[in-house]
């Protein structure tokens, strides 16, 4: 099974750049790129700042793939 996310999709809903995000959560963008990549997974600390920045519960943006 592989972890993927809607921060990308999430992202520019609300309007954010990479780098805002970035500073949002306290990490780098290039954490935030390979985030959306797929290629990182979250700390849950950083999964729930991320979950606290869009004010949606951390299964609505983190979740395994096929339980969409």
């Amino acid at each position: 099974m592989e972890l993927t996310n809607r921060v990308k999709e999430l992202r520019a809903k609300h309007g954010y750049t990479q780098n805002d995000l970035a500073l949002a959560v306290d990490v780098t963008r290039q954490t935030i790129v390979a985030l959306e990549k797929g290629s990182y997974i979250p700390s849950l600390l950083l999964a729930m700042k991320i979950s606290r920045t869009f004010q949606l519960p951390i299964e609505e943006i983190f979740f395994m793939e096929g339980e969409k």
